[in-house]
């Protein structure tokens, strides 16, 4: 149902904000309702910015009473709504907050478990493929999580990743003080990939791999090997694949191997450039080609900053 907010209303009237609350939630109207809702926040500061101006004007008396003043206020109202969402203005700058904002919330709640093989299972690590640390060529790199991940990771519970990170924590930080990649970045992306440890990639004979990247086995990888049917995103359409992936003898290897792989290959320079930023670091790795699913970064975000928050409750 489409957003029925006139233009010239303010949220100030309740029916206009039950129109905003009832665009809020439908997913279809997001963008419309996140634009709306900034011209709103735009109009009510344009609003008391005029309200201002107008105090600090002297006035002569002789026209002052309560009718003159709540008429002046109404056309100030107008005023300000008539300012707001122009080209340029406050409200793209609220809009984009709100957006950036959303899309947290999103990837938090949903992204990052939704993400957890949509990103893995649906394009997870496939990025690799141009060029691994060990110099292996671009079909023996990184890949993508088997399909179950994405059932296993949708919605999964706070305490799930709370487990997660608490298992994963002491080898994550060991592998943090030698390769400089913070802790939280890579126990966030490992949550993302395996569905927070739900579906992690398995042997024929049902043994864990110890995979926490979906890493492929290529023609440099002289190591064990775990043969998976997967998902990958080609011109973006999901194709399913057999995929030859890696396998270790621990988690503390897997987050060695993933921290020589962002350490030592040229492609993600910027990404290790942008440890100081969620988000900059998510967006970093999509740009090199780390995932094809054109989400990655998103719900990277999300599932790093549920590390994160993990973390901090922990210590």
């Amino acid at each position: 149902m489409a957003l029925t907010l006139p233009p010239n209303t303010l949220a100030l009237d309740i029916r206009a904000l039950d129109a905003l609350k009832q665009g809020a939630g439908s997913s279809a109207q997001a963008a419309q309702t996140t634009r709306e809702a900034a011209r709103q926040f735009e109009s009510l500061f344009m609003h008391e910015l005029v309200k201002s101006m107008r105090a600090a004007t002297l006035k002569s008396g002789l026209m002052d009473s309560g009718q003159a003043d709540l008429g002046q206020d109404l056309l100030d109202q107008q005023l300000a709504l008539s300012l707001s969402g122009m080209p340029g203005g406050l409200s793209e700058a609220i809009r984009r907050q709100l957006a950036r904002q959303m899309a947290g919330a999103a990837g938090d709640a949903g992204g990052d478990a939704n993400g957890g093989a949509n990103g893995g299972a649906n394009g997870g690590a496939n990025g690799g493929a141009k060029g691994p640390a060990d110099g292996a060529p671009a079909s023996s790199t990184l890949g993508l999580q088997p399909p179950a991940a994405a059932s296993a990771s949708v919605g999964a519970p706070s305490q799930e990743r709370a487990r997660f990170v608490q298992r994963l924590g002491h080898s994550a930080e060991r592998v943090a003080r030698d390769s400089g990649i913070p802790a939280g970045f890579m126990l966030g992306q490992a949550g993302h990939e395996t569905g927070w440890g739900q579906s992690e990639i398995k042997h024929a004979d049902g043994s864990n791999t110890f995979n926490l990247f979906g890493l492929k086995a290529g023609q440099g990888w002289a190591g064990k090997v775990a043969e998976v049917r997967t998902t990958e995103y080609v011109d973006g359409r999901p194709r399913k694949v057999l995929a030859k992936f890696r396998a270790y003898d621990s988690y503390e290897e897997s987050l060695r191997d993933y921290a020589r792989l962002i350490n030592g290959s040229p492609r993600y320079a910027k990404a290790r450039a942008q440890t100081g930023s969620v988000v900059a670091y998510a967006t970093e790795l999509q740009k090199a080609g780390y995932a094809t699913d054109p989400g990655y970064a998103r719900k990277l975000s999300g599932a790093i900053h549920s590390a994160l928050r993990a973390q901090r409750t922990q210590t």
